[in-house]
């Protein structure tokens, strides 16, 4: 059986959240089933790399590490957006372009997530007439939210009920992608409307790909920020991350982070200060000055 192909996208400051996402991985595939887990590696030095590499079960997991610029196909550009979100978010638009012809299904993932069932199910989803399945994002929900729609949807004669998708986590039909040219789509459409694109990435996939998603199961992207009484299948650590001090919501959910954590080789890593989140931040808008 062919291994399944997952795909993130990290730097230096996340590698340790890529580390625990790896092992909940892992901890809760079925028992036959191998990944190829591709890493966009935004400037990852040799020794996290090595550590990682360390941390993973190679009976289970392959990784393999790609450099960001080697991703984006010649010809195409990074939008520029106006967030002081890390370039790298746009790297899982690339992703139909760097995946061998041959694999049609992949699972793109944030890396700031923590995974509680078998990711396999995913890949049985039947995407022959869809681009992609996501998750509708629970905070916004439909493009007239007033703080982070799509604020814009009238002018682009889109209903103001259509349904918002959160990109934290794709099930991508590569082939589709390609064909539709949906790449170069969502990159036009994010430079022509960027006063809109509040979080670019997601701006530019909801509008490209409005009301042509499949919509799975929310409990496959639940965010840390909201309290439930069931089990999600994939937690998502949204706004602060577990890594912080400053991390400040579900205590269960945090438990279940370092847990995984532990089973990797920064095992003895301690909450940082909130100044390392804000240095990341200002690195992140530099980085896209300099890139202009």
């Amino acid at each position: 059986m062919k291994p399944l192909t997952i795909v993130v996208a990290c730097d230096n400051h996340y590698i340790i959240l890529l580390a625990a996402l790896i092992k909940s991985i892992e901890a809760n595939l079925a028992a036959d089933r191998k990944v190829e887990i591709y890493i966009i590696a935004d400037n990852v030095n040799n020794a996290n790399k090595q550590k990682l590499q360390q941390s993973v079960n190679t009976t289970i997991t392959t990784l393999v590490w790609k450099e960001m610029a080697s991703v984006i196909p010649v010809g195409m550009k990074l939008p520029l957006d106006r967030s002081s979100y890390p370039l790298n978010i746009y790297m899982r638009l690339f992703i139909p372009y760097f995946i061998a012809a041959e694999i049609e299904t992949v699972l793109y993932l944030d890396v700031d997530m923590i995974v509680q069932k078998d990711v396999s199910t995913l890949f049985n989803i039947d995407l022959s007439q869809h681009v992609v399945a996501a998750v509708l994002d629970p905070r916004i929900i439909t493009f007239d939210n007033s703080w982070g729609g799509v604020l814009n949807y009238q002018e682009l004669g889109l209903p103001g009920t259509t349904r918002y998708f959160n990109t934290g986590l794709l099930v991508m039909n590569t082939k589709l992608w390609r064909e539709q040219n949906v790449t170069e789509k969502i990159i036009d459409c994010i430079e022509q409307h960027t006063k809109f694109a509040n979080y670019p990435d997601q701006y530019g996939l909801n509008v490209v790909l409005a009301n042509q998603w499949i919509e799975l199961n929310t409990l496959w992207n639940h965010f840390s920020t909201i309290e439930t009484t069931e089990t999600p299948y994939l937690i998502h650590f949204v706004e602060r991350k577990p890594i912080y001090k400053a991390y400040n919501y579900s205590e269960t959910f945090k438990q279940i982070f370092y847990s995984y954590l532990k089973q990797t080789a920064w095992k003895n890593f301690k909450p940082i200060g909130e100044s390392s989140r804000y240095i990341k931040k200002l690195k992140n808008i530099l980085n896209k000055f300099l890139s202009k």
